[in-house]
């Protein structure tokens, strides 16, 4: 943690920091993990680097208002905010997110998988619906890995519904886990990618990496963890309950689906839908939708796509 101190030299400070500090407050919710705090014309900050740096900017983005047009109110803050999130997620959608073991580098390829990316960084929980091979899940591979490497979080956690979809698990070999894992091969294959053969064997085996039905996740608190949850269309409505509500303190959560490819009974509702509509209005979370235009496996598969759109 570091602190820094601003100075609101020859500021109205009633007229800058609006009625009983509302517009420190609307700062204050927008950096929850960082410490703002006003004593006569000085801010105090503390926190870290990284979020100070973004402070300190959207303070000076005011004081500079403050001086053209003599107010600030907690709208402008609000649109400062906003406009710092922008640009500097922006910046991040153009970066490489991680580097693979062959040295190439993996980022966003599309405008909506940049918007994923964008979403992530700006929101705690992200829902990323797209049909197969617009790249949501190994993005979100991606970001979780990203996440890791830079110590952002303590572990990754990759779940999914462990649902027949026209197999039957009741005939394979093993425990829950053991039938499951070759529904994760997609997982598996994106991490492949992007951890070296030794170091994932160790993430793996010491649970730095975990990969688990979604029953797994009952009873559980997920702290600082990158958590996806990966074809939730296949989740009822009590089991996306269960996992949204193991969200705990830094946690990062994407969840990906695609609601035309639902493999529940004819007679159970798909949670994913639903949550979604249910959540909608939540600040926090962001909702990306990938189509045929994100696909980047072979170019039949754009037109597989448009086909059964076109028939449904």
């Amino acid at each position: 943690m570091v602190e820094k101190l601003i100075s609101l030299e020859d500021i109205s400070l009633p007229d800058f920091l609006g009625v009983e500090n509302k517009n420190i407050e609307v700062l204050k919710e927008s950096f929850p993990k960082s410490k703002i705090i006003s004593r006569g014309d000085e801010i105090k900050l503390k926190g870290t680097t990284q979020e100070l740096i973004k402070i300190s900017e959207i303070i000076q983005d005011l004081i500079g208002h403050y001086h053209k047009y003599g107010k600030v109110t907690e709208e402008n803050v609000k649109n400062y905010v906003a406009e710092e999130a922008s640009h500097h997620l922006s910046d991040h959608s153009e970066t490489p997110l991680v580097f693979g073991i062959h040295g190439n580098a993996i980022k966003p390829k599309t405008v909506n998988q940049k918007e994923l990316v964008n979403k992530v960084f700006a929101n705690d929980l992200v829902f990323a619906l797209g049909p197969a091979g617009t790249g949501k899940t190994y993005i979100s591979v991606a970001l979780a890995v990203r996440s890791l490497k830079n110590k952002e979080v303590k572990k990754i956690i990759i779940t999914r519904p462990a649902v027949e979809a026209g197999e039957n698990l009741g005939f394979l070999p093993g425990d829950l886990k053991e039938k499951v894992d070759p529904y994760l091969r997609p997982i598996y294959d994106a991490l492949d990618d992007m951890v070296p053969k030794e170091k994932l064997k160790y993430y793996l085996e010491n649970g730095v990496i975990e990969i688990a039905p979604l029953a797994y996740m009952r009873g559980r608190t997920l702290h600082k963890a990158f958590v996806l949850l990966d074809e939730a269309q296949n989740t009822t409505p009590m089991q996306i309950k269960m996992f949204l509500t193991r969200m705990g303190p830094e946690s990062k959560v994407i969840i990906t689906g695609d609601t035309t490819q639902v493999d529940l009974p004819h007679n159970q509702k798909s949670g994913l839908s639903e949550s979604i509509s249910i959540l909608k209005d939540i600040e926090g979370i962001g909702v990306v939708h990938l189509d045929g235009r994100d696909v980047v496996r072979h170019k039949l598969v754009k037109e597989i796509i448009k086909a059964y759109e076109a028939n449904s």
